[in-house]
């Protein structure tokens, strides 16, 4: 491909504080090292229909504090077929763009892959989504403020939980990773995380039964991991008949989670990951995801970045059964 001139960010997949912070980053540092941008609205679906604008310094003023993404973001059907991706690459020639920056989680990244597999296109990704579960970095953007909002709500549903000493089931996004869960549950005093890592391992109720309420405790937080099969109604349920005795409810926090101001940590990340991708293609670099490992930037090829098996620390899952005593 001919030397890079014009660079296109969008958003993709579901949204996450911090996204507006790392559009702002891409695109002051490639309008500061010569390059022309534009946006992309509506991710790859807005890459299909042409929904594109040219962007300048001034269109990115004053969104590093707002939640959500000035770009709108959208899952895209047609791009998983061949002919949405033809239609994408033909719009994105014709609008002079030559290389992507990619905001998103596990599927717009191996979206991305697939569309540079099949196009001579440098994608760069930036990890954009709460549940941190991208390989190659310690932390992905919205992770922070997510987890706080989790934190800020779990302190609340405690209030009630010890007034009228019941269990609480807290349910939280993450899909597959339980990185939410054990984390807000150890940040939240909670007295237990039931997470998908350890689903097949133990009775993850049973244990948290025997170890905790039963002793001393006559009121109970247990963050549970959203699930389809056994989320934090399915424990409840599970109490209700085989543990009688206990009074329990259910908070699904659902949609909370996304939406807020990135917090610090967040605006700091996607501003480094943001600036990374504008070095990346400076560097002659395509096809990777720009991570933070060690507090040092780091380049991820896609084919790892997108494996499903970030491992969750034991140390963790080990804390909070100290700690919940």
């Amino acid at each position: 491909m001919s030397k890079i001139k014009c660079i296109g960010i969008l958003t993709s997949g579901g949204d996450a504080p911090g996204m507006n912070a790392a559009i702002r980053a891409v695109t002051r540092a490639a309008i500061a090292n010569g390059f022309a941008v534009k946006g992309i609205y509506r991710g790859y679906e807005g890459l299909i229909h042409n929904e594109i604008k040219e962007f300048t310094t001034e269109s990115v003023s004053g969104i590093i504090c707002l939640g959500g993404t000035i770009l709108k973001t959208a899952r895209s059907k047609d791009f998983m077929t061949e002919e949405g991706r033809k239609r994408a690459y033909e719009n994105m020639v014709a609008a002079g763009i030559d290389a992507l920056v990619v905001i998103g989680g596990n599927g717009s990244l191996t979206g991305a892959r697939l569309f540079a597999s099949e196009y001579d296109v440098p994608c760069i990704g930036l990890p954009g989504t709460i549940d941190n579960d991208l390989n190659g970095t310690d932390l992905t953007i919205g992770y922070d403020t997510s987890l706080n909002t989790i934190m800020e709500c779990v302190d609340k549903i405690r209030d009630t939980a010890y007034s009228h000493e019941r269990i609480f089931f807290v349910e939280v996004m993450g899909r597959d990773a339980g990185f939410l869960a054990q984390n807000s549950a150890i940040a939240a005093g909670a007295e237990a995380a039931i997470i998908p890592e350890e689903q097949t391992k133990v009775d993850q109720l049973a244990q948290f039964i025997g170890r905790g309420i039963r002793k001393s405790k006559s009121s109970s937080i247990v963050i549970v991991s959203e699930s389809p099969k056994c989320g934090a109604m399915h424990y409840a349920e599970r109490v209700r008949k085989e543990y009688p005795e206990y009074d329990v409810r259910v908070s699904i926090l659902g949609h909370l989670q996304r939406g807020g101001r990135p917090s610090a940590g967040d605006r700091i990340l996607a501003s480094r990951l943001g600036v990374g991708a504008v070095n990346a293609l400076l560097d002659g670099q395509r096809n990777v995801m720009v991570g933070l490992k060690n507090d040092e930037v780091v380049y991820v090829p896609f084919s790892n970045a997108v494996k499903s098996d970030k491992p969750l620390k034991k140390e963790l899952i080990d804390a909070l059964k100290v700690l919940s005593q």
